[in-house]
């Protein structure tokens, strides 16, 4: 992975075997008050596991929001995701990706149960024609089990609110992952108060990197990172701090 800021560089050799599932090359982003985020070159393998940080103010949701065809980048910005061009391709790249945990994209309503969150998921997703029943702890569980791993799944009759903030992230990952994603980004981890909660959402992403899916994770700082224990730690970007 081979990765430029306008801060700071960082070269790694890319596996020249397989094309990036994101390259980007100038990515930039500017808003009404000025530069969000860029220029930015980088290019993200296929089933891997990345941090992206910076500061509040950097851009880093935003950035996070481009590369799944949220948000279109400056023009004269280089940015391949999956194979397509965007902003062009758009329609395509957000069929094949997920954003989780930007506020206001995926907030769930915390008055329902686990199930009802579940059924109005798998309702979106099903053909017009296609009965979608409320489901019980054993769906719950199926639905759960590629994220939580090995870690308890929610129960069906469980109220939102009565989930801990690491289970109200990993069930909003386990909706998304629901679409079958190439590409999955996870904004804001940090905001995760509790430090055994953060352990917990971090090993869980890193099975869905094993698997093949590409995560991309936005957080202010990388320190805890170190204290994870993990042989390889996820590939790191690094954003200038504003200003």
């Amino acid at each position: 992975m081979s990765i430029l800021t306008s801060a700071q560089p960082v070269v790694e050799e890319a596996n020249p075997s397989s094309p990036p599932v994101i390259r980007a090359s100038g990515l930039q982003l500017d808003g009404k008050r000025g530069r969000i985020y860029g220029p930015i070159d980088l290019n993200i393998e296929a089933g891997s596991l990345n941090l992206i940080t910076g500061r509040a103010g950097s851009g880093r949701t935003s950035l996070l929001l481009t590369l799944v065809a949220r948000l279109k980048p400056n023009r004269g910005s280089d940015l391949m995701v999956l194979g397509r061009s965007l902003p062009a391709r758009a329609l395509g790249v957000q069929r094949r990706t997920a954003a989780v945990g930007v506020h206001g994209l995926d907030d769930l309503d915390e008055e329902v149960t686990v199930a009802a969150t579940i059924r109005e998921r798998e309702a979106w997703l099903a053909p017009w024609y296609w009965i979608v029943r409320t489901p019980d702890d054993a769906h719950v569980t199926e639905v759960c089990a590629p994220v939580f791993g090995a870690f308890p799944a929610p129960r069906a009759h469980e109220l939102v609110h009565e989930l801990d903030e690491a289970d109200n992230l990993l069930l909003r990952i386990a909706l998304a992952m629901l679409s079958a994603p190439e590409v999955i980004v996870v904004d804001d981890i940090d905001s995760l108060h509790d430090t055994d909660g953060r352990r917990r959402v971090w090993e869980c992403l890193h099975g869905i990197a094993a698997t093949g899916v590409t995560v991309i994770v936005a957080a202010a700082t990388a320190g805890e990172l170190t204290r994870l224990g993990w042989a390889t730690l996820p590939n790191h970007i690094a954003l200038p701090s504003p200003h």
